[in-house]
């Protein structure tokens, strides 16, 4: 079976080979991204993550605190189900969630997607985790990943996706969170995390994994 690398790096060639003029300039706004250290401000290792309250799909209230009372968190922010590098993390992290568990660990992913009847209906909706809606991308900013999309890429979604984001996101069009994973100990520290503004690279589940090895 291919690595996530593998299947997302055939993603990223699939797209530029069915838009190369669009992936390019996404390669640029990357490097831009990242030469203005977008991310460098998200929580860090030895570092305690704050609290908080959010909706899962049917709407039901989740905290943090009541999910580590339970233990270790894996805790990672996609854009969401319209995505599909998201859809390709999420898929591989379900495959591999049977390990997860056995870890003592819990997996949760939050999107700014609303949680309505739409996503209610979607793939990763299907899957085994909790799924939290963060609509405003506030827990996002408080963990330093949340990231104003450059008007380039929301003018492509708008037009060549036509993907409404404001609608999707329940207001919020522009501002979405850096793909980013985090471990996070019962403690409420995170003792591993991958974060890169790239959104078409993601943690590979095997480094998830280890560190949830290295915590137990």
């Amino acid at each position: 079976m291919k690595s996530l690398k593998e299947q997302t790096i055939a993603k990223i060639e699939e797209s530029r080979q069915a838009n190369p003029a669009f992936m390019e300039a996404v390669d640029d706004i990357i490097v831009q991204a990242k030469a203005f250290q977008q991310g460098a401000y998200a929580i860090g290792p030895g570092e305690k993550v704050p609290d908080f309250v959010l909706p899962n799909q049917q709407g039901k209230l989740t905290s943090l605190v009541d999910l580590l009372a339970k233990g270790p968190l894996v805790v990672t922010f996609y854009r969401g189900s319209w995505c599909p590098y998201c859809n390709l993390q999420l898929r591989a992290l379900q495959a591999r969630l049977g390990e997860i568990h056995a870890l003592g660990a819990e997996l949760v992913a939050i999107s700014p997607q609303v949680p309505d009847g739409s996503m209610k209906k979607n793939e990763i909706s299907e899957m085994d985790f909790v799924v939290l809606s963060d609509q405003d991308a506030k827990v996002a900013s408080l963990y330093g990943v949340a990231w104003k999309v450059p008007e380039y890429l929301v003018e492509h979604m708008r037009v060549d996706r036509q993907l409404d984001l404001g609608a999707i996101n329940n207001g919020n069009g522009s501002v979405l969170p850096i793909p980013a994973t985090f471990v996070i100990g019962r403690d409420g520290v995170v003792t591993w995390r991958y974060v890169d503004v790239d959104y078409r690279t993601r943690s590979e589940p095997n480094d998830i994994i280890e560190a949830l090895q290295k915590l137990s």
